[in-house]
């Protein structure tokens, strides 16, 4: 019996039924949905229309993940973006992968102390809230550097669906109200903003339709003129004056020089499983296949999902994953980062040997000497007709990032600076306590926790999966492989299943409602856990996922399934999957 599912009535729906509150709903997960040419997944209906009439065009994977992260820029201003960064993962039809870095970089004049007061504090806001907190964005040099080297169609055609829902606006259905719904007293503070997402300084109300006439004069702009007509352009000139006018220190020399990087992807197996997945300045790869190489000296499958030694096994290898996550790894053109030694089997097996079978790990003895990313980031799962697949997950950081828009551009505003140690031992916007590793320099990209991922078997294509959820997509992201691969849950399940997380520090066991049962939850307090319900739990991320062959190993290895089977969370309220 398949544990039962927690669904979340969204905020706009409680609303259009007048309701005065929200009360979460129980319901077994819905079928995946089905293809045998290809498959979509995005947090936004119409960005997914747009990559599947992308595929059904002759598009490849690539062609259609670029199409979507245009059109994400504007049917979901949350996260999607393009003033901010990502990473793509890609699997070629061959099997090779490849790995993208479109992440935003520190501007030249960046400091390490920039965000201290005299007393060597940090100042409440400045890394999050003000024109300092903009790293310079990568979207648009990712996107274009993975349609030339790896799509097929021409950069007009990629971009119009975006520019005509710019120019001629979308109706707004339940899900974008919601998802609107904790930004727009942020957005009411920016004039140029408030000039777009609220009307008459009002939040929009269902069924209105959003026109963003100055975005769809920046893709146009870039439509015709590609990366210089952003980077190099007037589009860089615009973000540049209102940094220069409010405060910032973004020059135009830092667009001009901003670089994508193409890297190897961080490579492991888990129980037969190989995954690709991302690399430094992501800390999601080595992480994920870190707790994985753990966990695989355990009979997880035998043991049970949400059974109290699960658990107990699944905390202890987060919590030594995730301080060499917070302590050692960085940008890797600034940082020596250990990935040889974290992906091995032979350092889970130490680790094993120092977890203790019958109490809790301390996190605190766990510091090394000398030590003293909001849900808003969006995650979209794409496979072609010819096993082609593509992971993109890319962020503004915090909901609409600063929640300020450049004058002119339409373009929301990262603030992705938050991401660095701002001070060692202090946390960021997620709660993550991070070192010097990860300190502020020029050019720098601050180390991110998304993880687009892609799994095989036996050479083929088996799984895609990423999330949203700061410091929880690498957990969100594991569990959903693990709920797959050990637990035999078919994909919707396994994206909807109530998840658990322990990052290191603070030293607690966050859980979603109904993750454990009150019984499990007193074995592992008795055991000495910190153990206890998220109160943040309704923003625990919107994984998006695709499973080749099946909805579920069963199904697979019958092989009387479809092709193609995509899932998007249940907790999102705006997404789909479709597949053709």
């Amino acid at each position: 019996m398949r544990p039962i599912q927690l669904k979340r009535l969204s905020f706009a729906v409680a609303l259009s039924l007048g309701a005065a509150w929200v009360v979460p709903v129980y319901a077994a997960s819905p079928a995946p949905a089905e293809g045998d040419n290809g498959m979509v997944v995005t947090a936004q209906h119409l960005a997914t229309d747009v990559g599947i009439e992308v595929l059904k065009n002759g598009g490849n994977a690539v062609d259609a993940a670029v199409a979507v992260g245009y059109a994400l820029a504007v049917v979901y201003p949350t996260a999607g973006n393009l003033g901010g960064g990502g990473f793509m993962t890609i699997r070629l039809k061959d099997g090779t992968p490849t790995f993208l870095d479109f992440r935003e970089r520190a501007p030249l004049a960046a400091t390490k102390t920039m965000y201290l007061d005299t007393d060597g504090n940090p100042v409440p806001g400045a890394s999050t809230d003000t024109y300092l907190a903009v790293g310079v964005p990568g979207s648009v040099a990712g996107f274009e550097m993975a349609r030339e080297k790896y799509g097929t169609k021409p950069r007009e055609e990629l971009l119009a669906p975006a520019l005509k829902l710019a120019s001629d606006g979308f109706v707004l259905e339940p899900g974008d109200i919601a998802s609107f719904a904790d930004g727009n007293d942020m957005l009411a503070k920016d004039e140029a903003a408030a000039k777009i997402f609220l009307k008459d300084g009002k939040p929009y109300e269902l069924g209105a339709t959003l026109v963003q006439a100055d975005l769809a004069k920046s893709l146009a702009a870039i439509s015709k003129g590609g990366t210089d007509a952003f980077y190099k352009g007037e589009t860089a000139d615009l973000i540049v004056k209102a940094s220069q006018v409010n405060g910032g220190i973004l020059a135009k020399e830092d667009f001009e020089q901003y670089k994508v990087r193409e890297l190897e992807p961080v490579k492991c197996s888990y129980r037969g499983y190989d995954i690709v997945s991302s690399p430094p300045p992501s800390s999601g790869g080595l992480v994920i296949c870190e707790i994985l190489n753990v966990l695989e000296g355990y009979p997880i499958s035998y043991l049970g999902y949400g059974s109290a030694e699960t658990t107990r096994l699944m905390v202890e290898a987060m919590r030594h994953a995730f301080v060499d996550r917070n302590t050692a790894l960085g940008d890797p053109d600034f940082v020596e980062n250990p990935v040889e030694k974290l992906t091995s089997k032979a350092y889970a097996e130490e680790i094993r040997a120092r977890i203790d079978p019958y109490r809790a790990g301390v996190s605190e003895a766990l510091k090394p000497a000398g030590f003293g990313e909001s849900t808003e980031t969006t995650h979209y799962s794409i496979i072609d007709m010819d096993g082609n697949a593509v992971a993109v997950t890319y962020t503004l950081n915090g909901s609409f990032g600063t929640g300020k828009v450049a004058e002119g551009t339409g373009i929301l505003l990262n603030n992705e600076m938050d991401d660095f140690t701002v001070k060692p031992g202090v946390p960021n916007l997620y709660g993550l306590v991070q070192g010097e590793a990860n300190a502020i320099e020029p050019r720098k990209s601050p180390l991110s926790s998304m993880s687009p991922t892609i799994v095989s078997r036996d050479g083929n294509p088996f799984m895609v999966i990423g999330s949203p959820g700061g410091s929880r997509i690498i957990t969100i992201t594991l569990e959903a492989i693990m709920n797959v691969i050990d637990h035999g849950m078919d994909l919707q399940e396994a994206i909807d299943a109530p998840r658990i997380h322990h990052q290191w520090l603070p030293d607690k066991v966050y859980v979603e409602p109904y993750a454990l049962s009150p019984d499990t939850m007193r074995i592992l307090a008795g055991m000495g856990y910190d153990v206890g319900i998220d109160p943040d739990w309704t923003i625990w991320g919107e994984a998006a996922g695709i499973l080749v062959g099946g909805r579920n190993l069963k199904q697979i290895e019958a092989g009387d399934g479809a092709r193609y089977y995509g899932a998007i969370d249940s907790r999102a309220t705006a997404g789909a999957a479709k597949g053709y």
